[in-house]
């Protein structure tokens, strides 16, 4: 796999070759990636899967129509072919009056932000292959478990390179290391089925494979005899497993794409109180060893820590370039991109803080409602905000957790449900996007 300063050096060459055959500008991105993974089931080896590649695309400009092209052959003739195929299409293309690279003067110059994103370790098969074992065997162990659809363990290792013609170059290694389990419970039409998994850049900081099995089989076991619920409004508390969605269904809300089209429940809202106050969500990029952390954003751009949601009021959107020009604001830092096409806007870190209240005096208030710790289905409108999802999860009866649930649809609006939440104060750090255990009143439940 190419090395960190070669891929920059690659970056660096095709955005030149870009230039000397005529456009105006041009910026270019390479991912390189290696992957090794393992799966088991039933204690025996299934799988194992080996890949590498690196792939480049380059982005041209002629005034202000622009082409997008990518390429795994990265032999010099080919990248020759490349740059002026691009430009070739970028002089057909219809013009686009707010297309560009990103403010010359709001560019990352100096060293690149140190994370730690890369233990720099080798895995093996055997070493995976025992991890995904151990997994499954300790799921499987879990009373109650009587059935796999197995463990399984990988790691892999990228390196993202960019560069710009007005002055950016840049590169960075990530790595990440995987373990999970996947087991049924019950016989018989009674089966019930969960997991567990668990993702790190480092392999250090990889929860034990016993765990992450243990965890799965109790899972599985604890979903038995699932009940039947009467529909009605009720509170519903989510699980951290699934409380990072409802961060999610804000992203999307608050990109700028979304903005710029006026396809988002949340188009005139900046500045406004949308969340309860004491509600504070973050964007942090910069955290050592995050999962989505990166040291400048897909356009070159130097990026840093934002309260997106700041005492419940909304005070960014996150824009790339094109959006920021479209809307008369600059851009934040939050371009995202593959080797095809222009950046998108998408975040990093994202996490709401924690509240105040402990997990068991979020549910101890409640007389009747629903625990969730399974989202089914896509029923979100980003327009109307309106929600509407399959759900399994857990009554709460007199404040405790009792019989599980599955079959029903819970259902509200993304607005009301931003302003009747309350968050548990067991923050962990666990995905890309983390919310603490989550309460909304007031949510429709459809059951029997």
């Amino acid at each position: 796999m190419l090395t960190v300063e070669q891929a920059r050096e690659r970056v660096e060459d095709i955005v030149a070759r870009a230039r000397t055959a005529g456009a105006d500008a041009a910026d270019a991105v390479l991912i390189a990636d290696q992957s090794l993974s393992v799966s088991v089931r039933m204690a025996a080896l299934e799988d194992v899967e080996r890949s590498e590649s690196a792939e480049l695309g380059l982005r041209v400009f002629s005034g202000k129509r622009s082409a997008s092209v990518s390429t795994s052959d990265l032999s010099s003739e080919s990248l020759d072919v490349l740059a002026e195929r691009a430009l070739a299409m970028a002089r057909e293309a219809p013009e686009d009056p707010w297309a560009g690279l990103a403010p010359e003067a709001r560019l990352l110059h100096g060293a690149i932000p140190q994370l730690d994103l890369d233990d720099g370790g080798e895995a093996t098969p055997q070493a995976l292959r025992d991890r995904a074992l151990a997994a499954e065997d300790a799921a499987r162990a879990v009373p109650g478990v009587t059935n796999s659809e197995g463990g399984g363990a990988s790691a892999a290792r990228s390196v993202t390179a960019i560069a710009t013609s007005h002055g950016f170059a840049g590169a960075y290694a990530v790595s990440s290391h995987m373990v999970s389990a996947s087991v049924l419970a019950g016989e018989g039409e009674g089966k019930e089925r969960d997991h567990a998994w668990h993702s790190a850049r480092h392999a250090a900081a990889l929860e034990s494979a016993e765990a992450i099995g243990r965890q799965a089989g109790e899972r599985a076991v604890a979903r038995l005899g699932p009940a039947k619920i009467a529909s009605g409004t009720m509170p519903v508390v989510f699980d951290r497993r699934v409380a990072g969605g409802i961060l999610g269904h804000l992203v999307g809300a608050i990109a700028g794409a979304s903005i710029a089209r006026k396809t988002s429940f949340l188009l005139d809202a900046l500045g406004k109180e949308i969340f309860a106050k004491g509600i504070t969500i973050v964007d942090d990029p910069l955290r050592p060893r995050g999962l989505r952390s990166r040291p400048f954003d897909g356009e070159g751009l130097p990026v840093s820590e934002l309260r997106l949601i700041d005492d419940g009021v909304l005070t960014s959107w996150l824009l790339e370039s094109a959006s920021a020009r479209q809307l008369r604001l600059e851009p934040t830092g939050h371009a995202v991109r593959g080797v095809g096409g222009a950046p998108g806007a998408g975040p990093s870190n994202l996490y709401m803080e924690a509240g105040n209240e402990s997990f068991a005096a979020l549910i101890g208030a409640i007389d009747h409602g629903l625990y969730v710790t399974e989202l089914i289905g896509q029923g979100v409108n980003g327009v109307t905000g309106d929600y509407s999802r399959g759900a399994a999860g857990y009554l709460i009866e007199k404040g405790e957790l009792t019989r599980p649930v599955s079959e029903v649809t819970i259902a509200s609006n993304l607005k009301d449900m931003f302003r009747a939440l309350t968050p548990a104060n067991d923050l962990e750090f666990r995905y890309g996007i983390n919310a603490p255990t989550l309460r909304i009143d007031g949510m429709m439940v459809a059951g029997d």
